[in-house]
This record gives C-alpha cells, sequence and structure tokens, in this order.
C-alpha cells in the first residue's frame, strides 16, 4: 500500500494566511469582546465609498440585464472606461480589449502571475513586499527571489541589485510604487532605468499601480510602460477602484496587458469565477468615469496623518521611521528596541514586539516578517485622527519605558 494521502494539498498547504487581514480580524475580535483596542492593521480607507458610486450600484441592482451573465473579461462599457481613464491618469494608451475586469486587485495578482509563469521560473521580488505577492507567485509554480531593501536605501531597489540576481531562470519583476508595505516611490528617472533595463533583459514585469493617485509632497507616480516604452509588451499593469475611491469591500480590480496575455488570463477566469458582481462593475464604472475629487479629500488626510504618524515615530528611542512618499502606511524600523525588556518581556523579533504592544496597550501592528523583512512594523494611516495620535502614544510610552 502506498503512503497515507494528507487531506489538503500540499501546494495549498504551503500558503499562509494573509497577515494583514489576520491582525485586523484578531484586533477586531478584541474590540468587540470590550478591550480598547486601536488597530494599525487594515489596509482601507477608513471612508465611505463616495454617494455617487453608491447610488449607481443600487440603480444597476434593478435592471434585468445585470441579472444575468456577463462577458467573463468585463462589462464592455467598464473596459473602455478603464481604458479611458487609464489614459487620463497616467498617459498609458490602450484598447479596451487590452483590459480584464478582475474579483479585486487580489485576483489581478494572482492571475497575472499564474498567466505567465511556469514551474520554476523565477521572480524578483523587492522587500518589503505585500504579502499576498511571494504566495502568488508559488502558487502558480513560481519561485521568489527576494531583493532586500532598507530605510537607507529608502526602501528601493536598484538596477545593480536587479541585475545581480538576474539568472536564465528570471522570468519577471514584480515592481510596486507607491508601495504597500513602505509608501516608497521610485522617482521617474528610476522607474524608466528599470523598464530599459527589464526589455533589455527581456524580462516580463508585472506593475502594481492601486496607489498610483496616493502620493504626497514632491514625490510623482509614473507608468512604467509610458516612460520606458520599449517594455509595454512584456508589461502587465494592475489596478483597481479599491484605495482611490474607498472601494475595498466592493472587489473590483483589473489587468491591462498584450493581447494574448489578457485573452489567456480571461480563460482562466472563465473557468474560476466568470464575470465580476455586475452591480460592483457598475459602480466601478461610476467611479472611473467620475472625477478624482474623493480621492483629493482622502489624500489631504493621508498627507497630514503620515506626517504625524512619522514625527510621534521618530521620538521614540530605538525606532527609525522614514517619512512614507505614497499609499497610506508607515513602515519603521524597530530594530532599536528589540532586546529590550519591556513589560517583563524581552521581544527578539518585530513578531513578539507586536505581541507585546496588543497585550499590553491594547495596539495592533503587523511585524515586519508578514513583508519578509523582521525588524519593522506597518502601521496605517487609514484611521481617524484620534486614534491614530492614541495609539501612537500608547505605543511611545510602553517603548520607551526600557530605556
Amino acid at each position: 500500500m502506498g503512503q497515507p494521502s494528507t487531506r489538503i494539498s500540499a501546494r495549498i498547504a504551503s500558503i499562509s494566511e494573509s497577515a494583514t487581514l489576520a491582525v485586523d480580524a484578531k484586533a477586531r475580535a478584541l474590540k468587540a469582546a470590550g478591550r480598547p483596542v486601536i488597530g494599525f492593521g487594515t489596509g482601507e480607507p477608513d471612508f465611505p465609498t463616495p454617494d455617487y458610486i453608491v447610488e449607481a450600484a443600487a440603480r444597476a441592482c434593478a435592471q434585468p440585464r445585470f441579472h444575468k451573465y456577463t462577458p467573463t473579461p468585463g462589462l464592455p462599457e467598464l473596459r473602455e472606461a478603464i481604458a479611458e481613464k487609464t489614459a487620463r491618469d497616467s498617459g498609458l494608451v490602450v484598447t479596451p480589449s487590452q483590459v480584464l475586469v478582475t474579483n479585486g486587485g487580489k485576483h489581478a495578482v494572482y492571475e497575472a502571475f499564474a498567466t505567465l509563469l511556469d514551474p520554476g521560473d523565477e521572480v524578483l521580488l523587492p522587500t518589503p513586499y505585500w504579502t499576498t505577492y511571494p504566495e502568488s507567485i508559488k502558487l502558480a509554480g513560481g519561485v521568489p527571489v527576494l531583493v532586500y531593501t532598507d530605510e537607507t536605501s529608502g526602501y528601493r531597489a536598484s538596477v545593480e541589485q536587479l541585475d545581480a540576481l538576474c539568472t536564465d531562470r528570471t522570468k519577471l519583476l514584480l515592481f510596486v510604487s507607491p508601495s504597500n508595505p513602505t509608501g516608497a516611490v521610485y522617482p521617474p528617472e528610476q522607474v524608466a532605468e528599470i523598464g530599459r533595463w527589464a526589455a533589455e533583459r527581456g524580462i516580463w514585469v508585472i506593475t502594481d499601480e492601486i496607489y498610483e493617485h496616493l502620493v504626497y509632497g514632491s514625490a510623482k507616480f509614473v507608468s512604467m510602460p509610458v516612460v520606458a516604452p520599449e517594455i509595454a509588451d512584456r508589461c502587465v499593469v494592475l489596478n483597481g477602484v479599491a484605495k482611490t475611491y474607498a472601494m475595498t469591500g466592493w472587489r473590483v480590480g483589473w489587468m491591462i496587458g498584450p493581447l494574448d496575455v489578457i485573452g489567456a488570463a480571461a480563460n482562466l477566469q472563465s473557468h474560476s469565477t466568470s464575470n465580476v458582481s455586475n452591480v460592483a462593475q457598475a459602480a466601478a464604472l461610476a467611479a472611473v468615469s467620475g472625477d478624482l475629487s474623493a480621492v483629493a479629500q482622502m489624500r489631504a488626510a493621508f498627507d497630514r496623518r503620515r506626517q504625524v504618524m512619522t514625527s510621534m515615530l521618530n521620538d521614540v528611542p530605538g525606532i527609525v521611521c522614514p517619512l512614507p512618499e505614497g499609499a497610506f502606511y508607515c513602515y519603521p524600523s524597530v530594530k532599536g528596541v528589540l532586546g529590550r525588556e519591556l513589560a517583563g518581556r524581552t521581544p527578539a523579533t518585530s513578531a513578539e514586539l507586536a505581541e507585546l504592544l496588543l497585550d499590553e496597550v491594547d495596539v495592533a501592528v503587523v511585524p515586519g516578517e508578514a513583508f519578509g523583512t523582521d525588524g519593522y512594523f506597518r502601521l496605517s494611516c487609514a484611521l481617524g485622527d484620534a486614534d491614530l495620535e492614541e495609539g501612537v502614544s500608547r505605543l511611545a510610552k510602553l517603548l520607551s519605558s526600557g530605556r
């Protein structure tokens, strides 16, 4: 007789739960139980979806054509609107047939890797990375090759680093700017340099632009295939409505890429989810067809909060926090705090320190291990000003007590 089989496939058993969602769920559960928890784990705007978008969804509910299956790649009018929005916002000119509407940005990430990777293909993955990237790569049979960055480089990878890790098995580069979790934004000239390098190497690029409108100060977002047109035919752009329009729960994202890639990904989607919810697509149509006044209001709030949070964190002995240039996260180094005795415990890792913060002062943060770099925290700026200041004050009081 053969060996008894395990109940879960090795492929699925090898992936981890989303650490950011797990931290958020634990914080919500403790709060519901009466604990005064302040959670910095969530990656979503703390604003409601704008009224005009909600109203468009309500109208769609009453339209019989939306009660049935619609084309797998997305409503034709939404694909056209996404193409127009892309040209408007980033200058990338594409046709509607180059757009695939997906069940959120996370679904777009999975489908992009599944469409492009074969078993053993290597993916250059700058760290710190968003928790879903390596898991999606592994699910597609790929091998993540970590490109380490830290606060000294502004959490930005250089062409020299990428080139040093490139092998004959390297299939693609995952590029993210603005970045989750660090808030790093690559300067336009560096984006262009990396794009030209990838084109010369014959490497694909998947570029995640979900935070394109959340940049601050002198930082500027640019789309890689616009500033490096050489890479356009080997580039897949990922985006969605979640962050720009406070629509995380509506689950509408998209892929933009060469026709053969989009066609293959649509075939995959036809066997996995079929079309995205028509009501959510109608809401997304209203969002991308409208102006950007809603995101301007959110960006002003996030801009203020990132500055307050960064200043407060840098006042804590042992913490070093660069000012994020994009997204709505701070990613401080807490390596100078590790090894101190705090509340009778001596945390040796950022995971242990995060557990201590939740136990002792009811503050929930995501430890750097979730993003591939021990010794860091990710704190979201997407919560109310009062909670933000109270939460960081609690953290600062505890971490300063171990001096």
